[in-house]
């Protein structure tokens, strides 16, 4: 006997009936569905059963307006450096006490003689040292520097230097000293205290 190479076909399983609700379930199926809110429609474009075979209509010429530039994406938030603090003064009291003697000086650095990138070295390893160190005033000599009228370099240029973002981090303020500690050719620093 010779086997069908056919495979068996199978005949569809009948539906199950679905029973007729009553009259009980029908009235809480209405209270069910009267509270319940619908969600927000959605525009979906409805699928067409035939194919247009008609041609489009001709628009009306008019001018499109430009489309609106996309707007760029905000870069992602960076790893934002602490804000550098602002100078303040020592405040008339602070120096009073630093000028008589009242407060001490606690490390002095001397500037004389030295050329601008060597100042600015020995200025940026003293004040290091005196920050980790817990250090709270400081005098830096400049020096007056005067030779044929003008003031010297250093005297001007280490209060600029002390008002940069890279001493501020150290710096709390910084005034001119007392006659008895130099005057015009020095400064008072206040270092700002480590924190840990």
């Amino acid at each position: 006997m010779k086997r069908s190479s056919r495979p068996p076909v199978l005949e569809p399983r009948p539906s199950p009936r679905r029973r007729a609700l009553s009259e009980e379930e029908r009235a809480l199926w209405d209270t069910v569905a009267k509270q319940v809110k619908p969600l927000r429609k959605h525009r979906v474009a409805k699928a067409q059963a035939a194919p247009r075979t008609e041609p489009f209509p001709a628009a009306p010429a008019t001018r499109l307006a430009p489309s609106p530039r996309p707007i760029a994406a905000a870069p992602p938030p960076r790893a934002s450096k602490p804000a550098v603090p602002p100078l303040a003064p020592l405040g008339k009291r602070e120096r009073n006490k630093l000028s008589r003697g009242r407060s001490e000086i606690e490390a002095r650095l001397d500037l004389h003689g030295m050329t601008q990138m060597r100042a600015h070295r020995a200025l940026t390893g003293f004040l290091h040292r005196a920050h980790d160190d817990g250090l709270t005033f400081v005098l830096v000599i400049t020096g007056k520097g005067r030779s044929g009228g003008e003031s010297g370099v250093l005297r001007r240029q280490v209060p600029e230097w002390l008002s940069l973002p890279e001493f501020r981090a150290f710096v709390v303020g910084f005034e001119e000293a007392g006659i008895g500690h130099g005057g015009e050719g020095a400064l008072y620093v206040r270092i700002r205290r480590a924190r840990y």
